[in-house]
């Protein structure tokens, strides 16, 4: 039987393995194995949410194990160490608990067609400080201990009239970066309903980019204006072409000598590959992506795929696709088709994958939403307000029912959509 191992379970490799354990899996015609070094999977672009308790991850998680029994594939909890291209098999790291007791030791999967999509970090750019004092947001473990150091902060500065301001710097005015930044003075002022004495200059947030805008990714300057007036709106201090050259505990220097003291200081600028993917025996680049042909194969093995922000796909004007949501799951769907047109027939011509702009939205928490749809097809259509929050919402609409299927998918988002009604708007436990 032929062998499919996914590495990664990301937004894209979710999709795909759902995809193949359906087809493939359910019908014994393929062994699907799903790798993460989790056990559940959230909807990345919901992680800043998790972070500021918006979102309750008991509500939105999903349970690898569970979801691999119902959809016909089977999931390996790990991290990929090593990659045995000879004996076409990859290697697991062993598994401890916190006491340093092994859990799990190094295991061997084998395969016959390999995809990594095992996403990017955040790049500190080897700038001094960063690693030791800020905060990140890649993994849902990182977000969930940034909830309780945002909730134990505002706790504390609202019951020490000592301290009149909470200053807490962002770094990186990308989607995140905004998105957290928003969210910030959403949970401020639903703390302040709960009981909270948060005075209503107590809150902080400066947004530092070195590019011109906020969004410099977005080709839209109307929206990247629109976001730009609304976190004015909302007192956020927005400082362009301003660079960070150190982190200390106590906060942030710039290139031009402004020092930014900071209570909390969370970094959000810029993605690279995770540093293990160029011990794998395969091509990167500079940022530590692996190399991919258009179609997604590794150049030198054709058993091997990669896709999302964990590789650099080469498109027809020359340049690479973009490290976008989107671009992951376009690509891990092309590839699911690439491999079953394999199967059928080893010397079959594979798709390549051209990146279209589906268009950018930008939600601003509870103040406002603002995007751009089908930005490929003679600029898109520029959205806002309570339609761009609908479109928006309907993106992990979309995911979920994808993961689920139609009738399981509106299911639970009817029960999520009722449990958001009946539970605190911030999770504070």
């Amino acid at each position: 039987m032929t062998n499919i191992v996914i590495v990664g379970g990301g937004a894209g490799g979710m999709e795909i393995v759902t995809k193949l354990g359906r087809k493939l899996g359910r019908k014994g015609k393929a062994q699907i194995t799903l790798v993460d070094q989790s056990d559940h999977h959230i909807w990345k672009p919901l992680l800043h949410e998790l972070a500021t308790g918006s979102l309750d991850e008991g509500l939105n998680a999903l349970d690898y194990r569970v979801h691999a029994s119902q959809n016909g594939y089977r999931f390996e909890q790990g991290t990929l160490h090593a990659l045995d291209q000879v004996n076409h098999q990859i290697v697991l790291a062993p598994i401890y608990d916190n006491k340093g007791i092994e859990v799990l030791p190094e295991r061997r999967i084998d395969y016959d067609y390999l995809v990594l999509g095992v996403g990017a970090i955040t790049n500190d750019f080897g700038i001094p400080g960063v690693k030791e004092h800020c905060d990140f947001l890649d993994l849902t473990e990182q977000a969930m201990g940034l909830r309780k150091k945002i909730l134990n902060r505002f706790l504390r500065y609202a019951k020490n009239h000592d301290h009149k301001h909470f200053e807490i710097t962002i770094v990186g005015a990308g989607a995140t970066g905004v998105e957290m930044a928003a969210e910030m003075h959403h949970a401020a002022d639903t703390l302040r309903g709960y009981g909270y004495e948060i005075s209503e200059d107590l809150l902080r947030v400066t947004l530092v980019e070195a590019a011109d805008r906020v969004l410099p990714r977005v080709e839209k300057p109307r929206i990247c204006n629109a976001v730009a007036e609304e976190l004015e709106k909302l007192g956020v201090v927005v400082k362009t072409h301003t660079r960070i050259t150190e982190v200390t505990e106590r906060g942030m220097q710039t290139a031009d000598g402004e020092f930014l003291p900071s209570d909390l200081m969370i970094w959000s600028a810029g993605v690279m590959g995770h540093p293990f993917l160029t011990t794998l025996g395969l091509e990167t680049n500079r940022a530590n992506q692996i190399l991919v042909k258009p179609n997604c194969q590794v150049p030198s093995n054709d058993r091997i795929f990669a896709f999302g922000d964990c590789a650099a796909c080469p498109q027809p004007d020359g340049s690479f696709t973009p490290p976008r949501g989107q671009t992951a799951r376009q690509m891990a769907l092309m590839i699911g088709d690439n491999i079953q047109r394999l199967m059928d027939n080893p010397n079959a011509e594979l798709k390549e994958y051209v990146y279209k702009d589906l268009g950018s939205l930008v939600n601003l928490s509870k103040f406002h939403t603002v995007g751009n749809l089908m930005s490929f097809m003679g600029g898109g259509i520029a959205v806002e307000g309570k339609v761009a929050r609908l479109v928006y919402t309907s993106l992990y609409r979309r995911h979920m029912i994808a993961l689920h299927g139609p009738v399981k998918g509106l299911f639970l988002m009817g029960l999520n959509g009722l449990q958001r009604l009946m539970r605190p708007e911030l999770k504070l436990h």
